[in-house]
């Protein structure tokens, strides 16, 4: 447990100290917010839908929790580069905890993360129903740090070079978010895109945070919250093995 705390507080502890990563990965939801939230806004109220801010938030959140937990995975191979990934190993503790400690401390930040993209988002105009839904909806944000940054452990277990990591984040990544039904609605979509949306894991935690926050939600927040159980302990276990492998 000392191990598993050790490294959660050294991830968070990083994350903290970078100020130019905090204020630099506002960039990209301040776009979506500004650009989109109040540009199509007025498209999506006279399609009888309501306040666009008000649906795409949940779907800003997410992205920030998406692309901080996935990134998480750098660090793994900054660490390999630098050797503290090959002192880590080598220590007397069991690799299971090694690797629990690195994705929690990871899902840790890209909660962190969705936390100030919330509070910018409020600033913005966006309105929970019920002040009450909000830890619920912040439990949601937790399990998807949780299921990316378990991801971003086994795929930086895989993966030695920095150049391969970009790769895939570049074509995985993107596709996650835009397939997540963030920043447009489930409903009438073509039967290849649904299919898509469904077999996206992000859409169950951005569905389940729009019904909590919202009272909008496609699938019912219970069947998301189950979706992302299943899938974070299936992507927990894969990043287990993929770390019990894993050469310095």
């Amino acid at each position: 447990m000392n191990v598993v705390f050790v490294l959660w507080l050294r991830e968070v502890k990083k994350y903290l100290r970078s100020r130019v990563q905090i204020v630099a990965s506002l960039g990209g939801p301040l776009m979506y917010l500004g650009v989109l939230g109040f540009g199509l806004g007025p498209v999506f109220q006279r399609a009888g839908e309501g306040s666009y801010l008000q649906f795409m938030a949940p779907g800003v959140i997410g992205m920030a929790v998406l692309f901080t937990a996935m990134f998480s995975g750098i660090a793994m191979l900054w660490d390999r580069q630098f050797g503290f990934l090959k002192e880590t190993l080598v220590a007397p503790v069991p690799r299971l905890a090694i690797m629990i400690g690195r994705t929690l401390g990871g899902a840790t930040v890209a909660v962190l993360q969705g936390t100030l993209i919330f509070v910018v988002t409020l600033i913005a105009g966006f309105r929970p129903v019920s002040v009450l839904t909000v830890p619920l909806a912040f439990l949601l944000i937790a399990l998807i740090a949780v299921v990316f940054a378990a991801l971003a452990t086994a795929i930086g277990s895989t993966i030695k070079e920095m150049q391969g990591f970009q790769m895939v984040m570049n074509f995985l990544v993107m596709p996650i978010f835009f397939l997540s039904a963030a920043i447009y609605p489930l409903e009438g979509l073509p039967r290849v895109l649904a299919a898509l949306t469904r077999v996206d894991p992000l859409t169950y935690g951005v569905d389940g945070m729009r019904g909590l926050l919202t009272g909008r939600a496609h699938f019912g927040v219970a069947f998301d919250v189950a979706v992302l159980v299943a899938v974070g302990v299936l992507f927990v276990a894969a990043g287990a093995w993929r770390f019990s492998k894993i050469e310095a």
